[in-house]
């Protein structure tokens, strides 16, 4: 009975775990002057840059994924058996050569965006590093890998000197797990699912050679690729359990697999260190409540209500997370109503654009970045800099607001195929106030009338007879 309840105990640490990755959770703010200052000025930037990069690009395939050993639609792969598929994944890094690697255009296509800071994959779950850590030789400057004799070839560094060069922050993304590390999925044993595949009750050195392991790379990041702002943890199965988790834990029976194990990395510690590397750091332990979370990042969604906290939506251009040889990449006009959703609701767009096995984007992408340029280009002062407004929306109509309250704006997201119409109604503006309005980008200032609660906005007419507009129509409410 005993161990049917262990059973049981651990089920249910499973599914609390599984809850946990949901956005709505408690959320705990930054003690650090540093990191509070850093946060409020991130919550400025709204709009970055997402790339997920290695030598599955060469493939096609999902990042990872499909070296995992779970029935999930994510981790499959071709009818072979599972050692050999493996070995030809990780014998990819013999073939990986993006000799057409340029982040300089890369960074100035973003910039242009209005793009502000990039998060780049240094290492995945595979445990492919695209940095040049002295800690594996699973990694883009090892001898075996064809790129290594190439200039650029620390790509990491690369990436984040060309972005910065642009006036962009640089973030580092992270996989706390690594799927090819011994100390991680030892070779003594299979490997079933995406955790530890051996009990660290029992080999808790081999644990702590991972816990060194992990940070040593880590530590290589904070120290050697110029100012890091975004330290951005992928894995959230990896981490510390809670006393309750513990108890259970250390309780139940023995098995050959744990499907849950006390992943303790050391977050804190971990943290703390990359701190006196880099004053103010952001720590996103992402789907791991606690203090290591300084802001949360919805996975390719966007939450239907405005949150209470500082979140991220990390979202897709085109494709998948990876590079996809038949992406269909997202309108411009989608793009544009998502980022000003996001923003409305008091977000951050992280966009993902996944790089060729040659180093190079596809032409939808540059595509896409520079129909949000010339639309930011006008519109960028109701994007930059703002806070949520209640009501954030109204109908095709979002808030946003300046932080010190000095304007407001009212978004009107214009539909594919759509007329904008000579007027529409809001009751997002106090009555009473008598504000000015004007449209930005169109000289002269937009007449309205004010009836209780509701103000009916005249649309200009030579707005209305030209279609002159694209993808929303801002009008700022001073």
């Amino acid at each position: 009975m005993k161990r049917i309840i262990n059973i049981l105990i651990i089920v249910l640490i499973s599914l609390s775990i599984q809850a946990q990755h949901d956005y709505n959770k408690k959320y705990y703010p930054p003690t650090d002057p540093l990191v509070v200052q850093k946060l409020e000025q991130w919550q400025d930037l709204k709009f970055g840059l997402l790339m997920h990069w290695g030598p599955y690009s060469q493939w096609g395939v999902v990042e990872s994924w499909s070296i995992c050993s779970e029935d999930e639609g994510w981790c499959k792969r071709p009818e072979e058996d599972y050692i050999s598929y493996k070995k030809k994944y990780e014998g990819l890094q013999n073939t990986f050569n993006p000799t057409q690697f340029d982040p300089g255009k890369w960074a100035k296509a973003a910039a242009g965006a209005g793009m502000k800071y990039v998060v780049f994959t240094t290492k995945h779950h595979d445990g492919f590093c695209m940095f040049d850590t002295k800690f594996t030789d699973y990694k883009i400057t090892d001898s075996k890998t064809p790129f290594s004799k190439n200039p650029k070839a620390n790509v990491a560094k690369e990436i984040f000197n060309a972005f910065r060069n642009e006036g962009m922050w640089a973030g580092a993304y992270f996989s706390k797990p690594d799927w090819h590390s011994p100390y991680y999925w030892w070779p003594n044993f299979a490997t079933p699912d995406r955790n530890v595949n051996y009990d660290v009750k029992k080999y808790p050195e081999r644990w702590e050679n991972f816990v060194q392991y992990t940070q040593n790379q880590i530590m290589e990041l904070m120290s050697d690729y110029g100012k890091i702002d975004i330290l951005w943890l992928d894995g959230g199965w990896v981490e510390k359990m809670n006393a309750d988790q513990v108890k259970a834990y250390v309780t139940a029976p023995d098995y050959k697999f744990m499907h849950i194990q006390n992943q303790d990395v050391r977050m804190d510690e971990l943290a703390a260190k990359a701190r006196q590397l880099q004053p103010g750091l952001l720590v996103v332990d992402r789907a791991v409540e606690g203090p290591n979370q300084n802001y949360l990042t919805p996975e390719n969604q966007v939450p239907k209500e405005m949150l209470a906290y500082p979140w991220e939506s990390c979202i897709i251009m085109g494709g998948g997370w990876s590079y996809s040889f038949d992406a269909q990449y997202k309108s411009g006009r989608e793009l544009v109503h998502m980022l000003i959703d996001i923003v409305a609701k008091g977000g951050n767009l992280l966009l993902n654009i996944a790089p060729s096995p040659k180093g190079t984007w596809d032409d939808a992408a540059y595509q896409r970045l520079q129909d949000i340029g010339k639309w930011m280009d006008i519109n960028g002062e109701s994007i930059y800099g703002n806070r949520k407004s209640a009501p954030y929306q109204e109908g095709p109509v979002y808030y946003t607001r300046k932080k010190d309250g000095s304007a407001l704006y009212l978004l009107y997201c214009v539909k594919e195929g759509e007329k904008m119409p000579e007027e529409f109604k809001v009751t997002g503006i106090e009555p009473g106030k008598k504000p000015t309005i004007e449209v930005l980008g169109f000289k002269g200032k937009v007449n309205y009338v004010q009836s209780g609660k509701s103000m009916t906005i005249k649309v200009p007419k030579s707005i209305v007879r030209n279609n002159d507009f694209s993808y929303a129509l801002v009008f700022r409410v001073k």
